[in-house]
């Protein structure tokens, strides 16, 4: 008979696990990275979030390495984290075989949300220094995501306004019918518009005044004072309803929506629609900025277009890394004449598509003698010929204001005479009186630049690369790290949930850039911490209140 020999199998040894938890961790391991660069960073500034007595907390910076690298592993929920703790030997090693609950690490996260921010901006200088991103070019596109609010909790403004324009009708009305001098004089003080508080005061002066008069034994008088009671309490919750209605108009500010589960969520039309009828769903607008598929940059607002985010999305860069990029690329979303303006007083090269770039290239457009931008322009006399021959003279000038603020103007040209012209067909449209045209002359020389530009060999080369930088982040972001919804409410712990994303998604790249380098010595460098960097090429910024290392240009 054969006999078979097993190795032995004791699952309730005494010493199960080796003397070193990371025996089995392979040296290249991204965990490991992970270690090394939060061993790096500057985290003083998580010590004023402790206070010095009581029991003593978990170390933040075992809590900051756990919770990156569940990121990184698409592990967002702290109940899962919690479970890995206990299961995973690389969460073991990297946490010390501490095991904090889902509850530690979820106030962990709260509580550094003003934090983590500036953790972010020291990994991105890192990688400055490392030689990944140098900073001076950012490739800027913009992606919205679902909030965690409910669908349909939503106030859109237009419908807020009306209702409330209806409700001060229905005051005036009722306070005309009450017949009480004191509100007849509340109402000529407040002709214009009602406030809950004159409102409520006009309710309790007309009580006070019902309280005092003597009790009717009559039929007529009792119907008479309890229809002054109901024209009271109507009164009251009048004053009610006009006090949410401006509540909400407060909330809204800008927007032409909210949540009510979500305050700071705007209503927007997503693209994962999986009922495929255009429903719009309370999220944010996530501005990104990137480079060489680094994230270098984020930032979330309201709006629903890209236009009226590109402004403050710099102006955050600027505020970050004290500086401002030297080249932006952009599609043709962020092109416009208060863009280009930014960015040319700046000292920005703006790699900005505007609208029709793709469309002026077509031989089509380029043979269409009645559009706008094929007029010849006489600039010393200022008029534009038509396809006819006839000058089209300057009439005016028409001024208007963007959404921020921005005061553009556009020169009026009409036509002399078009009545007879054989051209009229494809010239215009109208039946009765002359073609007219505005042209926003700055905007047409912004545009010029900017074609020159991306019709550049160095434009070109940026064209070429924006597909593969901002819309290849996101691809990583939705589908392979599955980061499609918000998991909190509120816009700070939004910011602070991606930025605990965007620091594990730089380190897993930078993971990712490791192994491809064929040189060990190459590979080792990336593991280098920051602190070995010279100190005179390092200097000590402050951005909003927080002291952080930056690496001198």
């Amino acid at each position: 008979m054969q006999k078979y020999h097993f190795r032995p199998y004791s699952p309730n040894q005494m010493v199960l696990f080796p003397q070193r938890i990371d025996k089995d961790i392979a040296e290249e391991d991204p965990v490991r990275l992970v270690s090394g660069i939060v061993e790096s960073l500057d985290l003083s500034s998580f010590r004023k979030l402790y206070k010095e007595r009581g029991r003593s907390p978990y170390d933040p910076k075992m809590l900051l390495k756990v919770i990156i690298y569940a990121y990184m592993n698409n592990i967002y929920s702290c109940r899962k984290i919690e479970r890995s703790l206990k299961r995973d030997v690389h969460f073991i090693w990297l946490a010390g075989y501490e095991q904090p609950d889902f509850i530690t690490i979820n106030r962990f996260r709260n509580r550094v949300k003003h934090e983590i921010n500036n953790v972010f901006t020291q990994l991105v200088l890192l990688l400055n220094a490392k030689g990944l991103v140098t900073l001076d070019v950012e490739y800027i596109d913009g992606t919205k995501i679902e909030s965690k609010a409910n669908k349909y909790t939503f106030v859109w403004r237009k419908t807020v306004e009306k209702n409330r324009a209806k409700l001060l009708e229905k005051i005036r009305v009722l306070l005309s019918q009450v017949d009480d001098a004191i509100a007849q004089d509340k109402a000529e003080e407040e002709a214009v518009s009602f406030t809950p508080e004159t409102l409520t005061e006009i309710a309790t002066e007309l009580r006070d005044a019902l309280a005092e008069q003597p009790a009717s034994k009559s039929k007529e008088g009792k119907k008479a004072l309890r229809k002054k009671q109901k024209q009271v309490r109507h009164l009251e919750e009048m004053a009610d309803k006009l006090s949410e209605y401006n509540s909400h108009l407060e909330t809204l500010g800008e927007r032409n929506s909210y949540s009510k589960t979500d305050k700071e969520a705007t209503f927007m039309r997503m693209k994962e629609d999986a009922m495929n009828n255009g429903q719009t769903k309370p999220g944010y607008n996530l501005q990104t900025g990137t480079e060489n598929q680094f994230i270098t940059d984020f930032g979330f607002f309201p709006n629903p277009t890209d236009t009226l985010t590109m402004i403050p999305f710099l102006s955050s860069f600027s505020m970050r890394y004290d500086r401002q990029p030297k080249e932006v690329c952009a599609d043709a979303g962020y092109g416009s004449e208060e863009n280009y303006a930014y960015m040319e007083a700046n000292g920005t090269e703006a790699y900005v598509k505007y609208n029709y770039f793709h469309k002026e290239q077509k031989r089509a457009f380029k043979n269409d003698i009645f559009r706008i931008e094929n007029l010849y322009y006489n600039q010393d006399e200022d008029y534009f010929v038509c396809p006819m021959g006839q000058h089209m003279t300057r009439a005016g000038t028409r001024h208007d204001k963007t959404g921020s603020g921005y005061r553009t103007e556009s020169a009026v040209y009409r036509e002399q005479r078009c009545e007879g012209c054989p051209l009229r067909w494809g010239c215009y449209k109208k039946k009765r009186g002359d073609r007219e045209i505005e042209v926003n002359h700055r905007l047409m020389e912004y545009k010029r630049k900017a074609r020159e530009r991306l019709t550049s060999e160095r434009g070109q080369e940026h064209r070429s690369r924006r597909p593969t930088e901002p819309e290849a982040v996101f691809g990583q972001m939705k589908y392979n790290m599955q980061y499609k919804r918000f998991r909190h409410f509120g816009k700070d712990k939004v910011t602070m949930d991606f930025a605990f994303f965007a620091i594990a998604f730089d380190i897993k790249k930078m993971a990712a850039k490791r192994r491809e380098m064929p040189n060990k010595q190459h590979r080792n460098d990336i593991l280098e911490p920051i602190y070995r960097i010279d100190a005179a090429k390092c200097r000590r910024i402050s951005i909003t209140g927080r002291l952080f290392t930056k690496i001198a240009a």
